[in-house]
């Protein structure tokens, strides 16, 4: 199936994930920070990235912004508490593919996936 980076400081956000990405088939990897995320994104060039936004050494946005500068495409999800839509904004504009709410809903994991891996050039 796919590659996923999950970017998330919580090792247990970081788990559940991983858990249900792993049972519908996908590899993944995991990094605790944006800049290891980054570092990940890089090397592994994985066919889409998970990113929560409140992260010690790089938060969501830098991440969003050095993928944009470094011009990868890799499609990410922001996974987020916060529901604010200017948040919402900002992610579209830094090139965010979609959003899931925080702790993600299997289901809805499941959903949004589907939609980014069949097309990864649309918002979700």
């Amino acid at each position: 199936m796919a590659l996923i980076l999950i970017v998330d400081d919580a090792a247990f956000t970081r788990r559940m994930i991983r858990k249900t990405l792993v049972a519908d088939g996908h590899e993944t990897l995991e990094a605790t920070n944006g800049q290891e995320g980054l570092d990940k994104a890089i090397a592994h060039q994985p066919d889409c990235i998970l990113t929560d936004m409140l992260m010690p050494v790089m938060d969501g946005f830098q991440l969003l912004a050095a993928l944009r500068d470094r011009q990868i495409n890799t499609p990410v999800i922001v996974i987020t508490a916060d529901i604010q839509e200017n948040v919402r904004q900002r992610c579209r504009e830094l090139g965010g593919s979609g959003f899931i709410n925080k702790p993600p809903k299997e289901a809805e994991l499941r959903r949004v996936m589907g939609e980014i891996l069949a097309c990864p050039q649309e918002t979700v």
